[in-house]
């Protein structure tokens, strides 16, 4: 409580000079400013947001401003960036989308179905104060729509970028009132970085990146999209970063054999868009004929990675993929 100065003198005082029913008016003044002291040191001492229609006012992926209540306790996150970005950032979820698995302890949050077809009765049932959405899937106009049309505070964030991730954990870490840790967050994926920068430096190798469709058709990635960035932010040559969009993936050009043979990349990386049991991209290759002369099935250099990090689930576990592919190429060059 505010120290009130002078405050014994004053009240010896008024008692000396009041008569009759004067001190209990005094009195009762008194304890009103007491009490309204001991109320604005109350709000004092909260923390950010504490007061009850207190918001804090974030701008989100999609450059929406967005009012979010202070310190939200029931979140639903949408995808499984979204959701990584509210554990990050040390929040929770109370409702996920159903490919979710990390973190561990996030998969006894309810199901709110698919990314791409969230259940909205299922999210209104589980009555939250915000809704963590992707800005790369639900920015489409039917799903954003049904969003808008909620009358639940929805924020925008999402990864089709080594940057995006990084504004996404500010907002996120700003709607959770956990900027500091944010910022913290953000210091270690650059550390990651820029030491994956380093190890690669010497290397001066070409690399392509591989997945497949049902049909076996191979899309590379270009450099129109988060893996493709990825490449390019620790300098790796990525042999078909110019070319342009083609097929059902952005950010993926379709790559004919001919042109796979023609590129005779140092590196294949592949990710395999499907468990387990479903054959790894990197051991069908090497099976396919004309691929067997390739230099990188010659000397071995094919290798999978974790379809969440690098495909299902961009975020903040950015810092793994760029250790992974400094990895990679630091032991095998």
């Amino acid at each position: 409580m505010p120290r009130i100065e002078g405050k014994p003198a004053l009240f010896t005082s008024c008692l000396r000079s009041l008569t009759d029913g004067r001190l209990a008016l005094l009195l009762a003044a008194l304890l009103a400013v007491l009490l309204l002291a001991a109320a604005c040191d109350d709000d004092d001492d909260g923390d950010d947001g504490g007061g009850g229609d207190a918001v804090v006012t974030v701008t989100d992926l999609l450059g929406r401003t967005v009012d979010v209540p202070a310190n939200p306790q029931a979140i639903v996150g949408l995808s499984p960036t979204a959701v990584e970005l509210v554990y990050a950032l040390g929040g929770t979820v109370i409702g996920r989308s159903a490919s979710v698995d990390f973190p561990p302890e996030a998969e006894a949050a309810a199901d709110v179905g698919t990314a791409y077809t969230p259940s909205i009765e299922v999210i209104l049932s589980l009555e939250p104060d915000l809704i963590v959405a992707d800005s790369t899937i639900h920015s489409q106009p039917q799903i954003r729509s049904a969003l808008d049309a909620l009358d639940v505070t929805v924020i925008f964030v999402g990864a089709a970028s080594y940057q995006d991730v990084l504004d996404g954990i500010r907002i996120v870490g700003e709607a959770l009132g956990a900027s500091v840790r944010a910022e913290s967050l953000i210091e270690e994926i650059e550390a990651a970085r820029t030491a994956a920068v380093a190890a690669v430096a010497a290397a001066d190798v070409r690399v392509v990146l591989l997945i497949a469709d049902r049909d076996q058709t191979l899309y590379a990635a270009n450099s129109g999209g988060y893996v493709g960035d990825l490449l390019a932010q620790i300098g790796l040559v990525n042999l078909v970063a110019d070319l342009p969009d083609a097929g059902p993936f952005p950010g993926y050009s379709a790559v004919a054999v001919e042109k796979l043979l023609e590129l005779d990349p140092d590196f294949i990386f592949t990710v395999t868009p499907a468990p387990e049991p479903v054959p790894r991209l990197s051991t069908l290759i090497p099976q396919i004929p004309p691929f067997r002369g390739l230099t990188a099935v010659t000397t071995g250099r094919i290798f999978e990675l974790d379809e969440q990090v690098f495909l299902q689930a961009p975020g903040p576990r950015v810092a793994e993929a760029f250790r992974t592919l400094a990895d990679i190429i630091t032991q095998n060059s």
